[in-house]
């Protein structure tokens, strides 16, 4: 009998094994298979979708692609929602609305709503569940509910080289400066100087660069070494796997 246990014990690990992997294989090929790029766009017809760009597959909420430009090489993670327009099926005119830049990263679960222009710069990269929208609920009348309230709506304009952290939130109106750091949780509105840092509900500046005296104030982490010229990732490679020197 407990040999019989353990036959069927032995059994059961095999099969959900390889139920296992083969759940996990095929959500691969559904991954593969649903996601969009240039030459494989599926039901989204964006204004323009650009070389080596990809949106991951589950996509959240897309509509309004007519008026949305997707740059080259641009990485949207699953579950980004892209938005132009109020709601789906409008004529926003003739030119775009959302725009993304070269290169331009979306973190998972990430939100841009553009019922007005949100332009995005080449090179900016935004974690997990940022939120960019350039509409917002108006409350002016304190006897009716604020979501029948007319909302407002300012572009949002966010510079090239930018990094906005986990689920930071960028407000209608706000103009983000080049190579500028939004920390995580960050709220902004307003305007962020270039090569600055902001952090806090609202925003503030924490840290910027000066051409004179660098980062100010100092930063605490000691400045990345460059990779020597024609390193290759053959010794790369080659170097993480050397153990570090014993004592």
């Amino acid at each position: 009998m407990p040999e019989n246990s353990n036959t069927f014990s032995s059994l059961t690990v095999w099969r959900r094994r390889l139920l296992s992997r083969a759940v996990h294989r095929g959500w691969r090929w559904v991954q593969e298979r649903g996601a969009v790029t240039a030459q494989t766009p599926g039901p989204l017809r964006f204004r323009r979708i650009g070389t080596g760009t990809r949106l991951a597959f589950p996509q959240g909420t897309v509509f309004g692609e007519p008026w949305i430009e997707l740059g080259d090489h641009c990485i949207i993670g699953e579950q980004v929602t892209l938005t132009a327009g109020m709601m789906p099926d409008l004529d926003l005119g003739p030119d775009p609305i959302l725009t993304l830049g070269d290169g331009v990263v979306l973190g998972r679960g990430s939100h841009v709503i553009a019922d007005t222009t949100v332009t995005i710069g080449s090179d900016t990269y935004c974690g997990p569940y940022v939120y960019i929208t350039s509409t917002n609920h108006s409350y002016d009348d304190p006897h009716t509910p604020v979501g029948k309230q007319w909302p407002r709506a300012a572009p949002v304009e966010i510079g090239p080289g930018c990094w906005l952290g986990t689920g930071a939130v960028i407000l209608p109106g706000a103009r983000i400066g080049r190579n500028a750091v939004v920390a995580a949780g960050a709220v902004v509105r307003g305007e962020v100087p270039d090569r600055a840092v902001v952090a806090g509900a609202p925003a503030k500046v924490v840290r910027r660069w000066d051409a004179q005296e660098g980062w100010q104030p100092p930063l605490r982490t000691p400045t990345p070494v460059p990779l020597p010229d024609g390193i290759t990732p053959e010794a790369l490679r080659a170097l993480a796997a050397l153990e570090p020197d014993e004592g």
